[in-house]
């Protein structure tokens, strides 16, 4: 190695992510990430088991992210590094395993950037359809929300989840205004549940066949693990926003379903690009036309925002750790941010956006975020095995174990088959590709990995080591 490459190599090292943010930024991230799948994306579920399969979904799939909150609080707070997940199965799980979630969490985040993306494209043509335009092409949309929020990003952290609050608290709060504004205490008056809801029209493997699109209402809630590096501190800020993002989508998805399945007809709903707008406009009320539509921009600008944020983590870590590229593991000096890997995946997220096709980008990211949840009951068996408590730190200690985990297991194998039953070929084709890509990982890319700088938690040895 020459000399220059070592100051090169020294100089990134000294330039590291800045500590700034605190809990309220940790559940801008989570929740902003996430909350758009309230305002799109879950009423698919409607049209796979029907309204009252779709309530299903959303209380069986949120005991699946509990779950999934609970874990990674734990295990984050504790392996507190970029990456989230791909930094805890490299330090207990080994190389493979942690390429392959580093490769799930950027597949997920970019592609649900893209559906995103898409949202804020077409609701901007059907804004422009309903004044009497003719109608917007929502491509140039798409590449100059994906191309600002980008920028965002590049300029710093802090200020990106900044934003993520006011935008995310203002679209749960559109959420909470319709619920009120369908004055639910007035059976009949607005909502016609009575009339709407009917019994599930497929059956009980309709119900299951709905778990896949459930996962909507909170996908991306284990993002919150990307902040892990720049908080400042760890072990209070990670579990506290998680556990109260979760708590805040359980509310969120509930009334969702309420307002939208006494509203509009489970025919239409589980067809509809944005049902909560749509829901908006049966009732008659401008002004709740007007606080849906801001509420579903906001939600899906807040989500890409997340989304950049995540997805440019771990693959920057992945560069950092030379499990990619190192090029891609640089620190700007200025911003402090991974800028290379966030403008790596902007052609990546624009093009998903481009086919226009909703429900496939977001199979894609449900399925690579559930490659994802598979990994964690594992990794958290382990985690407690070879670390048992009382051995090291940790920020916080989620009740019950081993249950979670086996919840979660099991709650992760009944989405696949539920994936299975609507999207086969698109689970084929995402397992044909993982294989492949670990197969390039292991023959090619791990001659340059270097194991022993990976490990920068001062553990003692693992149990039976």
């Amino acid at each position: 190695m020459t000399a220059q490459a070592t100051n090169s190599d020294a100089s990134q090292e000294r330039v590291g992510l800045l500590r700034v943010l605190g809990p309220v930024h940790v559940w801008a991230l989570g929740v902003g990430i996430v909350l758009v799948g309230e305002f799109m994306g879950w009423n698919f579920s409607v049209g796979k088991g029907g309204a009252f399969g779709a309530l299903i979904a959303c209380w069986v799939i949120g005991l699946l992210y509990t779950c999934v909150a609970m874990i990674d609080s734990e295990v984050t707070s504790t392996v507190a590094a970029a990456g989230g997940q791909y930094a805890q199965a490299k330090h207990i799980m080994g190389p493979l395993m942690a390429f392959n979630v580093g490769l799930y969490l950027v597949m997920a985040y970019t592609m649900l950037e893209a559906a995103d993306a898409l949202i804020v494209g077409d609701l901007l043509a059907i804004l422009a359809g309903q004044s009497g335009y003719d109608a917007l092409d929502p491509r140039p949309f798409v590449v100059l929300i994906i191309a600002l929020l980008a920028l965002l990003n590049y300029r710093g952290v802090f200020m990106t989840l900044s934003l993520n609050f006011v935008i995310t608290a203002a679209a749960f709060v559109s959420i909470l205004i319709l619920f009120i504004g369908v004055k639910p205490w007035q059976p009949g008056a607005i909502l016609q549940h009575q009339g709407l809801l009917t019994e599930l029209p497929y059956g009980w493997i309709g119900v299951i066949a709905s778990f896949q699109f459930g996962i909507w209402y909170y996908l991306g809630i284990e993002g919150t693990c990307q902040a892990a590096e720049e908080v400042r501190s760890p072990s209070r800020s990670l579990p506290l926003g998680t556990m109260t993002g979760i708590m805040t989508l359980l509310i969120a998805a509930t009334l969702t379903w309420y307002v939208c399945s006494g509203l509009l007809p489970w025919q239409y709903l589980g067809q509809a690009t944005v049902p909560l707008y749509d829901a908006s406009r049966m009732t008659g009320s401008l002004m709740l036309q007007i606080f849906l539509f801001v509420g579903t921009m906001f939600a899906a600008t807040a989500s890409a925002n997340g989304c950049i944020n995540d997805a440019s983590r771990a693959w920057f870590s992945m560069g950092r750790d030379r499990y990619m590229p190192q090029w891609f593991g640089a620190v700007h000096p200025v911003y402090r941010t991974p800028y290379r890997s966030i403008l790596i995946l902007i052609p990546i997220a624009v093009s998903f956006a481009f086919t226009g096709l909703l429900d496939q980008v977001i199979t894609f990211s449900i399925l690579s975020g559930l490659l994802g949840y598979t990994f964690m009951p594992i990794n958290m068996i382990l985690f407690r095995r070879k670390w048992p408590l009382g051995t090291i730190r940790r920020g916080y200690v989620h009740p019950f174990h081993p249950l979670p985990a086996i919840v979660l297991m099991a709650l992760c194998v009944t989405t696949f088959f539920a994936t299975y039953l609507g999207f086969g070929t698109q689970l084929l084709a995402m397992m044909i590709f993982y294989i492949v890509a670990s197969l390039w990982f292991v023959l090619h890319r791990y001659k340059f990995v270097r194991r022993a700088d990976q490990f920068t938690m001062n553990w003692p040895k693992p149990l039976g080591y």
